[in-house]
């Protein structure tokens, strides 16, 4: 573990443990275990604030390379 999980509580997760959760079970490939811990140690909050940041960069993502392919095939 890394020191910003050791000064964690045991019955919280870092940060970072719920960005990978959100991201894992964004592309669905998180294993049992770690949606059980999930459920058991995470805040609906911090989920439900990380969940809603990722969508929208990936809603903003897309929308720029759509932008940028439809600048591009435009004629000058």
């Amino acid at each position: 573990m890394s020191g910003e999980e050791n000064s964690q509580s045991p019955d919280r997760q870092s940060l970072g443990s719920v960005i990978r959760s959100v991201l894992s079970s964004m592309f669905g490939v998180q294993s049992s275990g770690k949606h059980a811990e999930d459920f058991s140690k995470g805040s609906v909050f911090s989920y439900v604030a990380v969940g809603l940041a990722a969508t929208l960069l990936f809603v903003l993502t897309v929308w720029g390379i759509v932008k940028l392919v439809v600048n591009a095939t435009q004629p000058s």
